[in-house]
């Protein structure tokens, strides 16, 4: 079946576990560790193994999928491991057919991607590309589909960088805790789980990663991206995982006013800060909801697309971008896109954690929605302490939105043609 292809250590063990008695199984660990790939290789297997049969890789965007798995590591596997199987693609499904007519679906489970095609089918494997970025109700109405018979023993894999332990995959697989009631799973010996390091992959990952790329990473990245390990929350932080999951939605409902926060970078090179993006929307109860993180590091007229974009795709009414740094470039480098574009400078007077503390309070209250998940956003507001050496970016552009939207009581929207 495979040509010159050798698994590491690692991947033989995991191998083991995806082909044995369990119906649901976690692969966590760092990056680059090997899980996407070998999850790719078993999933490959399968389909080969039963012909017409049907599967599916879903993450949470469905061009994240199609970028990060149908256009890049599904073909790395076939080259290395499959090199005369012949795959025909149909780009308009997102699906890529076997000679032996089996499938191998590719979408989205965020709430505006949950699209019939794929709902609308069964299959004998769907697995979760990383599943921390996906809601646990998004996963079960994904499993409901996983009914294909075939001579294949249905099976749903999963992979991840871990994040917090308040994190619905740490109670399934680790504590084998039902995430929405806190009981026992009724069958824990179904849920498997292992962890795969990329020390462990070192022999097929460029030099200097492990030494250089992921050692030099903060204190908390080193320990979920280099060593694998599910985090605590942070002593000291104003934001807690459990905090954020507690009020997460899937959808926003009408909202009154949506600004577009931006915590801009001034230069654009590779060490240059990441330029905070953040979209937030508030309704008429007062209650705020986190639409988007567009965050990027690039040069300000490419930061100031991506501003753009968001205005235009949230129909936003007021971009507030923070001019310490970038004084007038902000409003110039936006203008040089979009002359119509509603802009309001701030500038920050008073300390990090004294400006963020107001909003922290709105999220203690239940009064702020993440509507779906931002892993990196997320990770940087759970990790943000008074004696933080680092600059919160996309924290800082959420910060701002919610800020200048809570200063008085929203009103109608209006909304120009």
């Amino acid at each position: 079946m495979d040509s010159a292809f050798r698994k590491t250590a690692a991947q033989q063990q995991a191998l083991k576990l995806l082909g044995g008695g369990s119906r649901y199984v976690l692969l966590f660990g760092g990056s680059r560790s090997g899980k996407t790939f070998i999850l790719v290789y078993a999933l490959l297997v399968r389909a080969l193994r039963a012909p017409g049969s049907r599967h599916a890789i879903l993450r949470l965007h469905s061009n994240s999928v199609r970028q990060s798995v149908l256009m890049d590591t599904l073909p790395k596997v076939v080259r290395l491991a499959f090199p005369r199987l012949r795959l025909a693609e149909s780009s308009r499904d997102q699906f890529v057919r076997l000679p032996n007519r089996s499938e191998i679906w590719f979408g989205g489970l965020d709430a505006g991607e949950r699209a019939d095609k794929i709902l609308g089918k069964e299959f004998s494997t769907i697995y979760f590309n990383e599943c921390s970025e996906i809601g646990y109700e998004a996963v079960n109405t994904a499993l409901t589909r996983l009914a294909q018979k075939t001579a294949l023993r249905n099976k749903a894999y999963f992979d991840c960088n871990p994040s917090g332990k308040s994190h619905w995959s740490y109670k399934l697989f680790v504590e084998k805790l039902d995430p929405e009631s806190n009981r026992p799973v009724t069958f824990p010996r179904q849920y498997a789980s292992m962890l795969l390091n990329p020390a462990a992959n070192a022999e097929n990952l460029p030099a200097g990663y492990l030494e250089e790329t992921l050692a030099g990473l903060s204190d908390r990245q080193r320990a979920r991206f280099l060593e694998g390990v599910w985090l605590d929350d942070l002593a000291g932080a104003l934001w807690s995982q459990r905090t954020i999951d507690r009020s997460r939605v899937a959808e926003a409902p009408e909202l009154d006013r949506i600004i577009v926060g931006v915590d801009p970078a001034v230069t654009g090179n590779a060490s240059s800060d990441t330029t905070g993006i953040v979209t937030v929307g508030c309704s008429r109860d007062n209650h705020f909801y986190v639409l988007s993180d567009a965050s990027c590091r690039g040069r300000p007229l490419e930061w100031a697309a991506a501003v753009n974009a968001e205005y235009d795709r949230f129909r936003a009414d007021r971009v507030v971008g923070e001019v310490n740094n970038g004084g007038e470039l902000v409003e110039t480098v936006l203008r040089q896109l979009n002359l119509n574009l509603s802009y309001r400078a701030v500038r920050a007077t008073r300390g990090k954690i004294a400006r963020a503390e107001p909003v922290a309070a709105l999220y203690e209250q239940g009064r702020v929605h993440h509507v779906g998940r931002f892993p990196e956003l997320e990770e940087e507001m759970t990790g943000f302490t008074p004696s933080s050496p680092n600059s919160p970016d996309r924290l800082d552009a959420l910060v701002w939105a919610v800020t200048i939207l809570s200063e008085r009581p929203a009103g109608p929207r209006l909304i120009t043609a």
